[in-house]
């Protein structure tokens, strides 16, 4: 419980969703392990990321001290859509627009970049998800049998935009 008093409440209007730094890797990483059991990005990858014109790395805050969740958006080259690789919000901000917020910024970036549709994978146990997915106009179009490293099924997700 101590941890969640370090964090102000994440109010939508106080939220500041932008382009990751560099200087973001540590905090990147460290979600990226209070967030994931398996399928995790390494900071490798992530380094990689921040500095690739294929790849997107959202973070969203209250202000510049408290790091609240993160986005990480893949665009293929000649592909009308873009992925949707990553979302995660720290455990003490889900329940308070983080990952709406980082949807909503997603989906604007990859239409600006050209895209028509945004799509993504979700652990078919993952409720919380798939329903903030659903309530932000995603429909599903798909099942991966045994996508996950723990060979959980994931379902396929697009949202139209533009």
């Amino acid at each position: 419980m101590a941890e969640s008093a370090d964090l102000p409440p994440a109010h939508a209007s106080l939220l500041r969703v932008r382009r990751a730094a560099s200087s973001d890797l540590d905090d990147l990483v460290a979600l990226e392990q209070r967030s994931f059991n398996s399928d995790r990005l390494s900071r490798a990858q992530y380094r990689r990321h921040l500095d690739s014109d294929s790849a997107l790395v959202l973070v969203a805050s209250a202000n510049h001290r408290h790091f609240l969740g993160n986005a990480v958006l893949f665009f293929r080259k000649g592909s009308g859509s873009a992925r949707l690789y990553s979302l995660a919000t720290q455990p003490e901000a889900r329940g308070q627009g983080v990952g709406a917020a980082l949807l909503e910024a997603a989906a604007a970036a990859a239409h600006r970049r050209g895209s028509h549709a945004l799509r993504l994978e979700v652990r078919t146990d993952n409720a919380a998800a798939i329903s903030l997915y659903e309530r932000h106009g995603f429909r599903r179009i798909g099942r991966y049998a045994q996508y996950y490293q723990d060979g959980t099924d994931a379902w396929r997700y697009e949202k139209a935009l533009g």
